[in-house]
């Protein structure tokens, strides 16, 4: 007899509570395969990051580095190329794409949510429909702009394209819309004009949507290749998702995958770390859309 039947409980009760246990802990087993099977590329560029050259293309496969490199990859991916410029011109893009856009996204969400005006609907369509076009298809026009502004290589140019999405004003919409009228209506009843409603009011309300939404264009942001590879052209001006490139096709050597390794993990360590901390909010954005008409 099992425990769980001298415990008190029937035997059918007890074979159901086991067979339950088993299920959850097959699950449990599949789940930690899987993500097995995703983390080894990041494991493997992380511990490469500190191995020898002939290390990291070694065969069979070295899961440990036999020969410790310390730091010194990441020093001389740093010599190799100007990684750490890379690295500034990144989180410049990401925060201002971040600031920017969280902003904007809440105006405009706002303003669909609780405000009636002539062809709301419409407009608030064709920006979702903005969302089905692919940036491959924006990428010339969007040069062409660029150019005729004088913002090919500068910050400008390599930031302001990507400040807005439709993808924020629809998710910020949705938030928008679950916020209490009747207490905006008693700012107004108050005297506040609708800049002190939005920026007192609303905004605050909205923290934990824009962080959300903050997390999701810092990852979309960071990882950026095509536009800034397309944009700029000055070496002062590339960032990481670009200058990765750099390692596996330098002008006077050969390939350097171990300094490749450590650039990379350079490169993931802001979006892990963001991750990791702020998972919670970033699986809320993710299913937002899905729990608010």
């Amino acid at each position: 007899m099992s425990s769980l039947a001298v415990s008190g409980l029937p035997a059918q009760e007890s074979r159901r509570v086991m067979g339950i246990s088993a299920g959850r802990l097959g699950y449990v087993a599949l789940a930690a395969l899987v993500a097995l099977l995703f983390a080894f590329p990041v494991l493997f560029m992380i511990t490469s990051s500190f191995k020898a050259e002939w290390e990291v293309q070694a065969i069979p496969v070295h899961w440990l580095p036999h020969d410790f490199q310390g730091l010194g990859r990441y020093v001389h991916a740093a010599e190799l190329a100007p990684l750490w410029r890379y690295f500034f011109n990144s989180a410049i893009m990401s925060v201002t794409n971040v600031v920017v856009t969280c902003f904007f996204s809440a105006l405009a969400g706002y303003g669909f949510a609780k405000f009636r005006f002539p062809g709301r609907t419409f407009l608030f369509y064709f920006i979702i429909a903005t969302m089905m076009i692919p940036l491959q298809i924006l990428v010339v026009p969007l040069f062409v702009e660029i150019r005729a502004f004088g913002w090919q290589d500068t910050y400008a140019g390599l930031i302001v394209p990507g400040i807005m999405n439709a993808f924020g004003v629809f998710m910020m919409r949705q938030y928008a819309g679950e916020l209490p009228t009747e207490l905006i209506e008693a700012g107004r009843m108050d005297g506040a004009g609708e800049w002190v409603l939005f920026l007192r009011i609303v905004l605050p309300l909205l923290v934990p949507a824009l962080t959300s939404l903050g997390i999701i264009i810092f990852i979309w942001s960071w990882g950026n290749f095509l536009w800034p590879l397309v944009a700029v052209q000055d070496r002062d001006l590339t960032v990481l998702a670009v200058g990765l490139t750099n390692y596996t096709q330098p002008y006077n050597s050969g390939m350097q995958w171990a300094a490749a390794m450590a650039a990379s993990t350079v490169a993931t360590l802001p979006i892990a770390a963001i991750f990791l901390f702020l998972q919670r909010y970033f699986i809320k954005g993710l299913t937002a859309g899905a729990v608010k008409g």
